[in-house]
């Protein structure tokens, strides 16, 4: 993996130019500014380039990363939408604190979660949750409809079939968590849809990576489900509590062993 991008410290070797942007991605803009914006991200949200740290210029790191100006460009102007980058006339571009970081987009969650995330990040994430999610089931109790029930039906029959061992089962659990937020009939809860989602479909995912699955979640989504569909606004809310509890447990285990694996 090639060294980040900052400062007197640029990727030289061919590895690390053939890393960003390997002969099958060249000539395609999309895609080279694609891997450009992923390595910078996944460098940034990582701590391997820190808040307050400036990047090389355009010129110089175009170079050290074999890519054009206008797709380094383009990767700083992603990121800069995410709140990651921030570029001033003759100051350069610097690292943003993580203060202004928009850490709900589910690009940035992916990255956050490709290898291993900052515990303090995974807690904030799970507090949000713990804070949203008991609160949405609550509602989707009083207000679901016979389609919201059926798509939440649906992802757990999903789930049963191919388990979250399997990218199917994975976007199932998804499909589950965002079928509630839609059942709540709230247009400010549905806006989180997205970040919810990628965040349930990330935790898991590295929960898998790490063989950090040490219960089955499948009981407490359905308990989840039946105190839905019987419209026990109560007991929908402290079982998904529960279910959000659960998984926080079962993530700092992961990112337990994966620091014990690395020692």
């Amino acid at each position: 993996m090639p060294t980040p991008v900052k400062k007197g410290d640029v990727p030289r070797s061919e590895d690390d130019k053939s890393a960003i942007a390997p002969e099958s991605s060249r000539g395609s803009g999309r895609r080279l500014r694609g891997a450009v914006a992923h390595y910078l991200g996944t460098a940034i949200v990582s701590g391997r380039i820190a808040p307050g740290e400036t990047l090389t210029g355009e010129v110089a790191n175009a170079e050290a990363l074999s890519v054009s100006r206008s797709a380094y460009r383009e990767a700083v102007q992603v990121l800069t939408a995410k709140g990651l980058l921030e570029s001033r006339p003759r100051a350069g571009t610097r690292v943003l604190p993580r203060s202004r970081w928009n850490i709900l987009d589910p690009t940035l969650l992916a990255w956050a979660f490709s290898g291993e995330p900052d515990i303090n990040f995974v807690r904030d994430l799970f507090e949000l949750r713990a804070i949203v999610e008991p609160a949405a089931a609550r509602l989707a109790a009083a207000r679901r409809s016979k389609e919201d029930l059926k798509a939440m039906k649906d992802a757990l029959g999903a789930m049963r079939r191919h388990t979250l061992a399997t990218e199917a089962g994975r976007i199932a659990d998804r499909d589950f968590h965002e079928a509630i937020l839609a059942a709540t009939q709230n247009s400010a809860l549905t806006a989180l849809t997205a970040s919810i989602g990628a965040a349930v479909n990330w935790t898991t995912q590295f929960k898998q990576r790490m063989r950090a699955l040490p219960r089955d979640p499948l009981p407490g989504h359905v308990r989840v489900y039946d105190a839905i569909a019987a419209a026990d606004a109560d007991a929908a809310a402290a079982a998904m509590h529960t279910l959000v509890d659960q998984a926080l447990e079962d993530t700092r285990a992961a990112i337990t062993n994966l620091a014990a694996d690395r020692e």
